[in-house]
């Protein structure tokens, strides 16, 4: 297995789960840890944004689930391998049946968005098969805290959609920013956060690259923490 360096911690990649991605970086690196004690996130692939909830909050215990048992696997031995193992589990669970007796102070998740894909290949972590927005959304708000962050990356183009059903489902929208790919170009993913109780919404916008292969100040910044940058 090929394992991804970064600075505190490796991740173990395999043909069989979804490959690192920058959209998992930057769920990892923006979603609001803050002090919680309870971190959940669904569908953990690899483990990445489990690990970096992991490093940004030294004093919460983050449960990763994927219906993958080979992304289940995968992860448990990458957290196992982390500095943050005694903080850390991983179970392989469909979180449409998922239970606890405790709520999760911050849930994270990097949801399945292509309707339909003929690709076979990652077709558990990157089509609605299996887990729908609206199923997400309402297991979601079961399982988090009264005070609690429900926070995703999706497509651009589903955010109001994805903002509906979350209304519908008693959470207000807190955080947006828009990510674009490179400077000027319109906007593909959205980073959206929502708690139970009403709040000023944080709003902005933020760019991958500057030029074609080349990280925007705002990137290095975010990510300078993770990443190991070539000199």
């Amino acid at each position: 297995m090929k394992a991804f360096q970064f600075k505190n911690f490796s991740v173990l990649q395999q043909e069989e789960v979804f490959k690192i991605g920058t959209d998992g970086v930057l769920l990892g690196a923006m979603s609001s840890v803050g002090a919680g004690q309870r971190i959940l996130e669904i569908g953990t692939g690899s483990g990445l944004i489990s690990l970096m909830a992991a490093q940004r909050n030294v004093q919460a215990f983050i449960t990763a689930i994927d219906i993958n048992p080979d992304a289940a696997e995968l992860a448990a031995q990458n957290f196992k391998n982390s500095p943050f193992h005694e903080r850390m589990e991983c179970l392989q669970a469909d979180f449409k049946n998922f239970e606890s007796e405790e709520k999760f102070d911050l849930i994270l998740c990097n949801p399945p968005y292509f309707e339909e894909n003929p690709s076979v290949k990652h077709v558990l972590a990157r089509q609605q098969t299996e887990l729908d927005f609206r199923s997400l959304i309402i297991r979601s708000t079961l399982l988090l805290s009264p005070s609690g962050i429900f926070s995703v990356i999706i497509p651009f183009e589903s955010g109001n959609v994805f903002e509906e059903l979350t209304r519908e489902n008693q959470l207000h929208l807190i955080k947006k920013i828009n990510i674009s790919g490179i400077a000027g170009s319109k906007p593909k993913r959205l980073v959206m956060e929502f708690c139970f109780t009403e709040k000023p919404l944080v709003e902005g916008h933020f760019t991958i690259e500057k030029s074609p292969r080349k990280y925007s100040d705002q990137y290095l910044e975010l990510t300078k923490e993770f990443h190991v940058f070539k000199k």
